[in-house]
């Protein structure tokens, strides 16, 4: 018997169906994937298997015993207390059982009389009946595997630490079946590893809403998908179901393209002239009849978002220099001593734990921050746009076109005036949700508009800062495809391990204690070249002295075997990008041997000569990377 079952169950709030005539069996120790765009009813059915929403239709069956925990996709905003009381208060009736008898025990300090005495003895009597004596173990368990401060107050954490405790609470209950609604939102990379590690060993049933690819090709036994009201099986990974997904959907185009063309054909009969009309066969009119209802209620796909970046002239080729940083928050020490350089169209990751400083980093960068030490270079004819990990930039009283444009109705798009109703259904606001106050909106939506927003600003240094939360797998693609095609310069916070793979050149990480490497590649070429270091490491000899940069220099450590579909895009514009700068290098060589130069101004000979000095070691760097990974293209033959 399935532990929980939906059986021809239909939902609506006054709009099309939600569920239509929906069935799903969880069976124990699945761990099943539930996939869907945004808005399709994925939270929804989430609640609706908790027991917190009622069909309208239908039947909910939780097998008798059987305990679920459900942990939402938005932080509550109305909680407040420790870590220890908020895990406690997930044990429901026994915790209510334990704090009423700490309570009263509190209390005989002042107040030692019979009635208080009674009403003790009958809780403690109720604690030793239900083993309530064991809730302390369970709590203080759960807090250590979670990796939690007991005493820290809930409203003082991280987003990624709020949601670690929300999953203690829910796993305290120790429950046959979790429900996991988009876990890894805000998680570090960290927690996100710790989380799949956790979830593999764990005996009970899960079902979890996720756009991690990554994490669901990890974890799911089982991808059900929600579309269009309806649920969808597809025994295989995340790759099959894409390739089976667009034949099924190619087949539909098919078949409605000749519903059309029958349809259309039975219109034009019935129009016929009044002799046409006499002999009209009543039988084929009232197929005509079901045709057309055929027709209205066929409910096609929702569309793709259509995002385009507006990108500015463009920057100087240096667009960001740092030089020997360092900064500290509170005693702790962020950033130590760190390096680099970052030039026109390179795309940054930046990765590392929460609360390690990864958006103080980007505001140093940025020049919105100044260092505790040493300094940042700005370039030249930087035209910045910024995403928001915490949507600040957002009012949540205006409506969606409000928030893009004020109480304008158009935007300026690569020059061109645009409607704000227009440009939004480009990014799947309908017009009457373009008029609505972004409050109600759904996570995925307001990432959505703020990518809209966003896009209405001309850019050559795009910053993003954990731009994939909540966002559907769809439209994650489509934006990993945008970055990739955007020439300008890119500086990317996420936690995301496929989309970084897939968009960045080389990958800044924050390592602790003020430690930040730079490697070239993504999550997995860090990854790969961190154990190769840590592997070159242990192989020295004791007493071998090793210098520092010997250490921290990723770029020398041994390639991995294989080159990535991205490395060959980047291999292949290398060359170009070398000669460029030779020939800038040739001209600066040209204007140092003409004896005119010296007679300058001082500081334009100074920023000359530096601009020369710099341009060397931008060649030089070019070349080991072109060598580097042509020696991948070697190794992968």
């Amino acid at each position: 018997m399935a532990l929980i079952s939906l059986q021809e169950i239909t939902l609506a709030f006054g709009g099309p169906l939600i569920f239509d005539k929906l069935n799903l069996q969880v069976e124990a120790g699945e761990r099943i994937a539930l996939l869907g765009r945004n808005g399709a009813g994925k939270t929804t059915l989430m609640k609706v298997m908790a027991g917190k929403i009622k069909v309208n239709e239908g039947l909910v069956v939780v097998q008798k015993g059987v305990k679920a925990a459900h942990l939402p996709q938005e932080v509550p905003s109305d909680i407040t207390g420790n870590v220890f009381d908020i895990i406690l208060s997930g044990l429901g009736a026994s915790a209510n059982l334990l704090s009423d008898y700490h309570h009263l025990a509190a209390r005989m300090h002042t107040e030692h009389t019979p009635e208080l005495m009674r009403q003790l003895d009958k809780l403690q009597t109720e604690l030793d009946r239900t083993k309530g004596w064991d809730i302390n173990n369970q709590v203080e368990y759960i807090i250590s595997q979670m990796k939690l401060d007991a005493e820290s107050y809930f409203e003082k954490l991280s987003g990624g630490q709020k949601r670690r405790v929300l999953l203690a609470r829910a796993l305290v209950l120790k429950p046959e079946v979790i429900l996991l609604d988009e876990p890894t939102n805000h998680l570090d990379i960290e927690s996100i590893n710790w989380l799949e590690e956790f979830i593999k060993a764990y005996e009970g049933t899960v079902f979890f809403v996720t756009h991690d690819r990554m994490f669901m090709n990890h974890l799911a036994t089982r991808i059900v998908e929600l579309d269009r009201g309806k649920i969808y099986n597809w025994e295989c990974d995340y790759k099959i179901f894409l390739e089976r997904k667009q034949a099924v959907l190619d087949a539909e185009i098919t078949q409605w393209e000749k519903f059309d063309k029958k349809l259309e054909q039975e219109e034009v009969w019935i129009r016929c002239g009044v002799k046409a009309r006499r002999r009209r066969n009543e039988g084929r009119v009232r197929a005509l009849e079901r045709l057309r209802e055929e027709k209205k209620a066929q409910r096609k796909q929702i569309g793709l978002v259509r995002m385009k970046v507006q990108e500015a002239s463009l920057s100087g080729n240096l667009v960001i220099k740092a030089i020997k940083l360092g900064h500290s928050y509170n005693g702790n020490c962020l950033i130590n001593n760190f390096s680099t350089q970052i030039m026109r169209g390179d795309k940054i990751g930046i990765i590392g734990p929460n609360g390690c400083g990864k958006t103080t980093l980007l505001q140093i960068l940025l020049g919105r921050l100044s260092p505790l030490a040493g300094k940042v270079i700005l370039g030249t004819n930087l035209e910045i746009a910024y995403y928001d990990q915490l949507r600040e930039q957002l009012d949540e009283e205006k409506t969606v076109a409000q928030n893009i444009c004020g109480d304008n109705e158009t935007v300026f798009i690569n020059g061109k005036s645009k409607h704000i109703i227009g440009y939004l259904q480009e990014f799947l606001f309908s017009p009457e949700r373009a008029r609505t106050p972004i409050k109600v909106l759904s996570g995925g939506e307001r990432n959505r508009l703020l990518l809209a927003r966003l896009f209405t600003k001309p850019s050559n240094l795009l910053v993003m800062d954990e731009p994939t939360n909540d966002l559907d797998i769809e439209t994650l693609e489509l934006l990993e495809e945008l970055l990739l095609e955007y020439q300008g310069t890119l500086l990317l916070v996420c936690h995301d391990r496929v989309f970084v793979n897939n968009v960045v050149t080389s990958t800044i990480v924050m390592e602790g204690n003020g430690l930040i490497n730079e490697y070239p590649g993504g999550y997995d070429d860090w990854l790969t070249q961190s154990s190769n270091l840590k592997i070159t490491l242990e192989s020295v000899k004791p007493g071998t002295i090793i210098k520092s940069k010997e250490i921290i220099k990723p770029k020398e450590i041994a390639a991995p075997q294989k080159i990535t579909f991205k490395e060959k895009r980047e291999l292949e514009g290398l060359l170009p990008k070398i000669e460029k700068k030779e020939a800038e290098q040739e001209e600066l060589n040209a204007l140092f041997a003409d004896s005119a130069f010296y007679q300058k101004d001082a500081k334009e000979i100074a920023s000359i000569t530096l601009r020369a000095k710099l341009l060397t070691e931008e060649i030089q760097n070019l070349y080991k990377r072109w060598e580097y990974l042509d020696n991948l293209v070697k190794q992968s033959l």
